[in-house]
């Protein structure tokens, strides 16, 4: 039955589609239908793994955990795919975003790319969504970075293709930054590999605790944690994001925003909770240490940087680095609840990041800039676009029935539990200087008069309905999953009292 070859479909159907939406432009008679099928393909493409990533999430809450077998070779000797309630929250998460991406994808495209590059351009897309979709669906310790650098090569080509030459920069920091941190997971994996003898994550995990006294061992959590904090951008390692998130093209931005960190996030969970127990992550290798203040300097520091940035795509990535700062806290706190505290926060600001990226690409479309000071007068020019600019902030703070509010919430429990009021402090305070940081753009698009454009013959009006639908839709999403939190927190609930056990 096709259902027993879900998991290895999930990376399959991008990876064929890749070099099959290239070449899409050539069975178009002109260039322009050419790009349009290529746009068409790939919507049907992102579609199709998000309907695969449901199958997997009921078939995994039904009946466990997924395991398939490359060639019908048996692990540890041969590669398999291993699905668990982790992997299957991520993967709906990752595929839910491409879907909405490339929905709204069209007309940003052919404004920013060149044409002659956007079926080539759709065809990194689908790479990008294959690596990051085999990271997670993968059971063998080095195929995920194979995964991570087929998702990560295809970034920086995405990012170089904005308009802007910084975007070139940009890509060429990330294709520097991205290359060390990978480096670094692969010396980890090549060090577990010579104690072990084996790549398959389970079975090391049932190595490891035999070798806790070995240097090398402890080397390679070093190497580990250091990588995947690049990976993650966790600061001080997260110099490369701002960048690359206010440069490259706009569903770019929204797509990676959403994923690409969110993903380096599960292989934290996956190495530090699975390859290794969190007994000795914690009360060995002493993570906490590191994450706790990293994270409080980072939601402190990210935001008070964010409050003076006058280009709102890179506010919104300063924003980025806070937000996975609220994230490894919660990992940080080595508890049950402060983990899914973590991954809730993961999921909810996928949704809140992901809208917010794709409300500037509105914006973009429409006035050709994300200056602060361009967004005078928009709140009655584009009023569907700043409405949802200004719920989906609402959610980014935190206010209560948002998605936001429900993870801040029990990050701020997990906090409390454990007595650590720095911590409990730092919440709270990272959500008002988020308030100061919206409230800017909030100030300027309601409060302040438009600059008059008539004299350019430049009218301003909302975004088309091809973009505005899938950004409401992630709105809907942020009061839905901040009133109902049965399947975000349910799932996150399931999968880390797996890891635990």
């Amino acid at each position: 039955m096709l259902t027993q070859h879900l998991a290895v479909l999930q990376v399959v159907v991008p990876l064929i589609s890749a070099p099959l939406c290239a070449l899409l432009p050539l069975a178009g008679s002109e260039n322009k239908l050419g790009n349009k099928l290529a746009w068409l393909f790939a919507t049907l493409v992102s579609l199709t793994t998000f309907i695969i990533a449901l199958l997997i999430a009921k078939e995994v809450s039904d009946h466990g955990v997924i395991s398939y077998q490359l060639g019908g070779w048996a692990p540890p000797w041969g590669i398999e795919y291993r699905i668990d309630h982790l992997s299957a929250y991520i993967l709906l998460i990752v595929s839910a975003i491409a879907c909405i991406t490339m929905l709204a994808a069209q007309k940003s495209v052919e404004k920013e790319i060149a044409h002659e590059k956007i079926s080539l351009f759709y065809s990194a897309f689908l790479l990008c969504l294959t690596g990051l979709l085999g990271v997670v669906v993968t059971g063998d310790a080095f195929n995920i970075f194979v995964f991570l650098e087929i998702s990560s090569l295809s970034s920086y080509v995405l990012i170089a293709l904005g308009n802007d030459r910084k975007a070139l920069t940009a890509s060429y920091q990330y294709l520097i930054m991205g290359t060390i941190g990978a480096t670094f997971i692969l010396i980890g994996i090549g060090l577990l590999y010579m104690l072990t003898g084996t790549l398959n994550i389970v079975d090391l995990q049932q190595r490891i605790p035999e070798l806790l006294s070995s240097r090398t061992l402890h080397a390679a959590f070093a190497f580990f944690t250091v990588g995947i904090s690049l990976k993650l951008a966790l600061l001080p390692l997260h110099l490369w994001l701002p960048n690359a998130y206010a440069y490259a093209p706009s569903m770019i931005t929204v797509f990676l925003s959403a994923t690409a960190t969110k993903v380096s996030l599960y292989i934290l969970f996956r190495f530090f909770f699975g390859l290794f127990s969190n007994e000795i992550t914690f009360e060995e290798f002493h993570l906490d240490k590191i994450l706790i203040p990293l994270s409080i300097l980072a939601i402190l520091i990210a935001s008070s940087v964010a409050v003076f940035q006058n280009n709102i795509k890179r506010m919104f990535a300063y924003s980025s680095v806070a937000q996975i700062g609220y994230m490894t806290l919660g990992i940080g706190l080595a508890t049950k609840s402060g983990s899914i505290a973590g991954m809730l926060h993961l999921f909810n600001h996928a949704i809140i990041k992901g809208g917010l990226f794709l409300a500037m690409a509105c914006i973009v479309f429409r006035t050709g800039s994300v200056q602060l000071s361009n967004f005078a007068g928009l709140g009655k020019r584009m009023p569907w676009t700043m409405a949802a600019i200004l719920l989906l902030g609402l959610g980014l703070i935190g206010v209560p029935f948002t998605a936001g509010f429900i993870s801040k919430w029990y990050l701020l429990i997990a906090a409390l539990e454990q007595n650590n009021w720095l911590a409990a402090t730092v919440i709270v305070g990272g959500s008002l200087l988020a308030v100061m940081y919206i409230w800017k753009i909030i100030e300027h698009a309601y409060f302040k008069i438009p600059i008059s454009s008539a004299s350019e013959g430049q009218v301003i009006s909302e975004a088309p309905f091809t973009m505005l639908i899938p950004l409401w839709i992630l709105v809907a999403a942020n009061f839905y999953f901040g009133v109902n939190t049965s399947f975000s927190y349910g799932f996150a609930n399931t999968a880390i009292n797996t890891l635990f056990q």
